[in-house]
C-alpha cells in the first residue's frame, strides 16, 4: 500500500502484502480476517491466520496477473468460515463457456511470452481464481490475489519485493465488480473488467483505479435508445435484475429516455433473484396484459429462464425483446420450445473478435500438465466434459461421479461448445483486458531515468513499483490488436465503447441463428453512430412492430397531453382557424402570418384572399355601368338644355344655375368611381372629398334656386320689388361659391388633421383580407355629411313653403320631391353603411350617391325634358303664362 512519500512509521507491517491485511482487520462485515501477526515486540515476519481454499489456475512467471471468473455459476455453502475444522463453501453447476474465458486469459498471457517485442526479458505468469457466483467468494479471491497466499514472509524496512499480482483481470458480474474495486480501489490495485457494465464504475472518486473493455452501461442504454429511435417505438415497458446491474441500467434507461424525447415508460419491473413464482405470474401477467409491444431487459440469463417459464404458461406473444449483453447470446434460451415467444429478439452484444491460435491453445490443456497448473480448476473442466472424476477430488467443489479420469481423454471426440470459437465476445474482452496490463507495464519498464512521470521525472522498476504507478500507465495505454481494434481508457477508465446488433432467426427447420445486423459505436470524429442491415433483421410478425401508447398526430393537429398519463399518451387536437401544424406529433399550431390564412387541413398557410369593391366582379360591374349611365345622362340631358337654351322653359327661374346643377350631378356620378377598385391612398383621400363638394355644389345651387323663386314671387306683390336686389345673378354665383368653399374647406382640415387611408382588415374574415379605406376622423366623415344634410334640409323646408306658387314662376314642387328623395337616402345610408362590413360597405355609399344623384336628376330635370322633347307646344310663354293666369 502506498501510504505516501510522508508517511514512516517503523510500528506498522511495511511489506506491501501485510500493510493489505492490517486493511482487511477492518472489513470484518465481508467476512475478511487476515491480519499481520505483531507482538508487542518488534516482529520480523508476517503470519497469515488463515487461508482461503479457492478453486484456481496458476502458472509461475517473473509478473503476476490476477484474474476473477465465474467457473462455476452457484455454490452450496456461500457463507465463509475461518476455522481450520469447518467446511469451505463448495462450488456447484460447472459452465464450459465462463471456463473458456479464463483461459483465454492464459492464452494471451502465453501469446504475450511468445511475442519479443512486448515485455521482452518479462516472463508473465497469472493465478485465476472462481468466484463460484458469489459475491463473498469472489471478494475473498480478489483479496487473496492483492495479498497474497504466503503463510509468511519478512518484514523490511523499505516496502520492497515484487507485489502478489501486477493487476486484476475481472470480476464479471457488476456487483462483484464494485465490491472488489471498492476495496482494491484503496491500495490503487489496478482492475481491468471484461464483463461489468455498470455505469456507476465510472466514478473515478469511487472507483481511482478501475478500467474496463466492455463498454459501460450508459453507452448501452444509449445504444438501446437508439434504435427504438430507428423504430418509432415510442412506449416500451422495462425489465431489471435486482441488483446493481438492472438498477443502474433502470435510471440511465429513465434519464435519457426522458432527455432525447425518444419515448415513454409504459412499466417498470424487477425480476427478482429467487424466481418468486407468484411475483413472476404479475408480472408476465403485466406484460401480457400492457399495450406497450416492446420490451426492453437489463437481466441476467439465470434470470431470463424461469421468466420464460411464465411466458409460456401464459402464453404471452406478439412481443419485440431487446435484449441488454447479459442474455443476447444464451444458447439455453435459443430451444424450439420458445423460439415461438423469442424469435425476432434484437438485441446489444459485446464486440465479437477473433484470436488465431486460441483453438490450438485449448486443446492442449489437460490435467496431467502439473507441472505448469496448480490446477484443480482445470480437473473440474476435465471431468464435466467427460463425465469422469479424479480421485483424490480437491477441496472446495462438488466430486463428480463416473470412472476414474486417465487424463489422455481426447476432447475432439466429444461433442462440447467449448471449441465452438464462431462467436468470441467476452473472451476478446478478457484477452483486450489481459493485453492493456502487459502494454501498461511495457510502457513503464522502458522509461528513461530523468523523463519518467513521477516526482522528479523519476521512473520505476518491477522491485519498486507500486500500484498507482501502473495506474498511470494504463490510464495513457493506446494499442491495436490482431483483429483491428483500438484500445484505449477515457478519463473514467472506459474503452472506446463498440456493439454489434444481433438478431435472433428462427429458422423453417426449427433451427436458431444469431445474426449480426448491425452495430453501434463511438469515434471522436463522428459521435455515436447506430448502422443497421433492416433487410437482414428477422420479424416474428413479419414487419417492424408498433409499439405507442398514441398513435402518431397528423400535421394539422397538435398533441394534448392525457390528463395523469405518461406524455407519449396523449389526443390529437385539430388546428383552430388560422392556425396550422406542419409537422407530426406537434405540441403546438403555429400562427399563420397577417396575410396567410390556414388551409381547409390546417396543414400550411395559404395566402389569404384579397377583397374589395373591384371592376372585375358582378356588384363592381353593376355600380359602375350605373354610375356611368347616370354621367351619360346628365350629358345628354346638359346638351338638350344647351341645345334649347332660349327656349321658355330652360330660361324661366335663373338657367345658369340648372346647368351648374347639372354639372354637379354629373361630377356626383362620376365620384362614385372612386369607391370601386383597390383602395390607394389618393383614392381614399379625394373619394369622400370629391363626394361632399359635388354633392354641396349641387345642394347649394338647389337651395339658391329655391330662395329665387320666393324672392320673385315676393317681388311679385305690391311693394314686394326691393327683395330682388339681394338676389341677382352675381349674389346668387356667390352664395353657391361661400357654401361650396365650406364644404371645400371642411375636407382640407380632414385629410391635414386625420387623413382617411388604405387598410387591410383581417377582422371581418379570417381566411380573407379587406382592403378598404378608414376614414381617420370620424367627427371629419360626421361634419362632412351633417354639413351636406343640413343644406339639403334647409332646401326641402323652404321649398315646401314654396310648394304651392304658381308653375310659371318656380319648381318648387320638383324641389320639395327630389329634396325629400334627398333626404330619405341619405337618412337610410347611415345605419346601412355602419352595419356593412368591408367592400359592402363602399357598396352602400356608392349606391347611396347613385340613388341620390338619380333622384334630383329625374326630379329636376325629367318634367322639363318632357315638355321640350315630348310637348314642344307647351314650351312657348304663352302657354306658361296662360297656365299661371289661370291658376291666378
Amino acid at each position: 500500500l502506498n501510504h505516501g512519500p510522508g508517511i514512516k512509521n517503523k510500528n506498522m507491517c511495511k511489506g506491501r502484502r501485510t500493510v493489505m491485511g492490517s486493511l482487511f482487520n477492518t472489513y470484518l462485515l465481508l467476512g475478511v480476517f487476515l491480519v499481520c501477526f505483531m507482538p508487542y515486540s518488534r516482529a520480523s515476519f508476517c503470519k497469515l491466520r488463515r487461508k482461503f481454499y479457492l478453486n484456481e489456475v496458476h502458472k509461475p512467471g517473473d509478473v503476476l496477473l490476477g484474474g476473477l471468473f465465474e467457473v462455476h455459476f452457484t455454490s452450496v455453502f456461500p457463507e465463509l468460515t475461518f476455522s481450520s475444522e469447518g467446511e469451505e463453501p463448495r462450488c456447484k453447476g460447472f459452465d464450459t463457456l465462463r471456463f473458456r474465458q479464463a483461459m483465454t486469459m492464459a492464452f494471451a498471457v502465453d501469446e504475450i511470452n511468445k511475442n519479443s517485442n512486448l515485455l521482452p526479458n518479462v516472463t508473465l505468469g497469472y493465478t485465476m481464481y472462481d468466484n463460484c457466483g458469489a459475491l463473498v467468494i469472489g471478494l475473498s479471491g480478489a483479496l487473496s490475489l492483492a495479498s497474497g497466499q504466503e503463510e509468511q514472509f519478512p518484514l523490511q524496512e523499505k516496502c520492497l519485493g515484487t507485489l502478489p499480482v501486477l493487476g486484476i483481470v475481472g470480476d464479471s458480474f457488476s456487483t462483484f465488480t464494485i465490491a472488489t474495486a471498492n476495496v482494491l480501489g484503496l491500495f490503487r490495485m489496478p482492475i481491468v473488467s471484461y464483463f461489468a457494465t455498470c455505469s456507476c464504475l465510472s466514478d473515478r472518486q469511487r472507483f481511482p483505479s478501475f478500467f474496463r473493455t466492455i463498454p459501460s452501461d450508459a453507452f448501452q442504454v444509449r445504444a438501446m435508445i437508439q434504435i427504438l429511435k430507428h423504430f418509432d417505438w415510442t412506449w416500451v415497458g422495462l425489465l431489471i435484475s435486482d441488483d446493481d446491474y438492472g438498477f443502474h441500467a433502470a435510471q440511465s434507461f429513465q434519464s435519457d429516455l426522458t432527455q432525447s424525447g425518444a419515448g415513454c415508460l409504459a412499466y417498470l419491473q424487477v425480476l427478482p433473484w429467487d424466481g418468486d413464482p407468484n411475483e413472476l405470474r404479475k408480472i408476465v401477467h403485466l406484460i401480457k396484459t400492457s399495450t406497450a409491444r416492446v420490451l426492453v431487459t437489463f437481466v441476467h440469463e439465470s434470470q431470463m429462464i424461469p421468466l420464460m417459464e411464465e411466458v409460456v404458461q401464459q402464453n404471452v406473444t406478439g412481443l419485440q425483446w431487446i435484449a441488454s449483453e447479459a442474455w443476447i447470446a444464451a444458447a439455453v434460451l435459443q430451444t424450439p420450445r420458445l423460439m415461438p415467444y423469442l424469435g425476432g429478439t434484437l438485441g446489444i452484444a459485446i464486440r465479437r473478435g477473433e484470436m488465431p491460435g486460441l483453438r490450438e491453445f485449448l486443446l492442449q490443456i489437460r490435467p496431467d500438465h502439473s507441472n505448469n497448473y496448480e490446477n484443480n480448476m482445470v480437473r473440474q473442466y476435465w471431468e464435466f466434459i467427460f463425465q469422469c472424476r479424479f480421485p483424490p477430488p480437491p477441496a472446495g467443489w462438488v466430486e463428480a461421479g463416473g470412472a476414474l479420469c486417465t487424463g489422455e481423454e481426447d476432447i475432439e471426440n466429444v461433442e462440447t461448445e467449448f471449441l465452438d470459437l464462431s462467436n468470441l465476445r467476452a473472451e476478446y474482452n478478457v484477452y483486450k483486458a489481459v493485453y492493456a496490463l502487459a502494454y501498461a507495464l511495457d510502457d513503464m519498464l522502458q522509461c528513461t531515468p530523468g523523463r519518467g512521470p513521477f516526482s522528479g521525472n523519476s521512473c520505476t522498476t518491477l522491485q519498486t513499483m507500486e500500484p498507482w504507478q501502473l495506474v498511470h500507465y494504463l490510464q495513457t495505454v493506446n494499442f491495436t490488436t490482431s483483429f483491428g481494434d483500438q484500445v484505449s481508457f477515457d478519463e473514467n477508465g472506459d474503452a472506446l465503447p463498440i456493439y454489434d446488433i444481433m438478431n435472433w432467426l428462427w429458422l423453417p427447420d426449427g433451427r436458431t441463428k444469431v445474426q449480426n445486423v448491425g452495430e453501434v459505436k463511438r469515434s471522436a470524429s463522428k459521435g455515436e453512430e447506430l448502422t443497421l442491415f433492416e433487410d437482414k433483421i428477422f420479424w416474428s410478425f413479419g414487419e417492424p412492430p408498433r409499439s405507442v401508447c398514441s398513435e402518431s398526430c397528423p400535421p394539422g393537429t397538435r398533441m394534448a397531453r392525457k390528463k395523469g398519463e405518461p406524455e407519449c399518451c396523449f389526443d390529437c387536437i385539430p388546428c383552430s382557424e388560422g392556425k396550422i401544424s406542419n409537422k407530426t406529433n406537434s405540441v403546438e399550431c403555429t400562427s399563420c402570418p397577417e396575410d396567410f390564412a390556414s388551409s381547409p387541413q390546417r396543414d400550411h398557410c395559404v395566402p389569404k384572399k384579397i377583397e374589395f369593391l373591384s371592376y372585375h366582379e358582378p356588384l363592381g360591374i353593376c355600380l359602375t355601368s350605373t354610375s356611368l349611365l347616370g354621367t351619360l345622362i346628365c350629358a345628354v340631358v346638359l346638351g338638350i338644355f344647351i341645345h334649347h337654351r332660349s327656349t321658355p322653359v330652360v330660361r324661366a327661374n335663373n338657367s345658369e344655375l340648372s346647368f351648374l346643377i347639372l354639372m354637379s350631378l354629373k361630377l356626383c356620378f362620376l365620384c362614385s368611381l372612386l369607391f370601386i377598385g383597390r383602395p390607394r391612398l389618393w383614392t381614399c383621400q379625394l373619394r369622400h372629398a370629391a363626394f361632399g363638394i359635388s354633392f354641396v355644389l349641387c345642394v347649394s345651387c338647389i337651395l339658391v334656386k329655391t330662395m329665387v323663386v320666393l324672392a320673385v314671387f315676393k317681388a311679385s306683390k305690391p311693394g314686394g320689388g326691393a327683395s330682388l336686389k339681394w338676389f341677382g345673378a352675381v349674389q346668387q354665383r356667390g352664395t353657391v361659391l361661400l357654401l361650396t368653399c365650406i364644404q371645400a374647406a371642411i375636407c382640407v382640415v380632414w385629410i391635414v388633421s386625420a387623413s382617411p387611408l388604405p387598410h387591410k382588415n383581417t377582422q371581418y374574415h379570417s381566411d380573407k383580407i379587406v382592403y378598404e379605406c378608414v376614414v381617420g376622423s370620424t367627427v371629419g366623415f360626421a361634419v362632412l355629411l351633417g354639413y351636406i344634410g343640413l343644406l339639403a334640409i334647409l332646401s326641402f323646408l323652404l321649398a315646401f313653403l314654396a310648394r304651392n306658387l304658381p308653375d310659371n314662376f318656380n319648381e318648387a314642387k320638383l324641389i320639395t320631391f327630389s329634396m325629400l328623395i334627398f333626404c330619405a337616402v341619405w337618412v337610410a345610408f347611415v345605419p346601412a353603411y355602419v352595419n356593412s362590413p368591408g367592400k359592402y360597405a363602399d357598396a352602400v355609399e356608392v349606391f347611396a350617391i347613385l340613388a341620390s344623384s338619380f333622384g334630383l336628376l329625374v326630379a329636376l330635370f325629367g318634367p322639363k325634358c318632357y315638355i321640350i322633347l315630348l310637348r314642344p307646344e307647351r314650351n312657348t310663354k304663352k302657354a306658361i303664362m296662360g297656365r299661371a293666369t289661370s291658376k291666378s
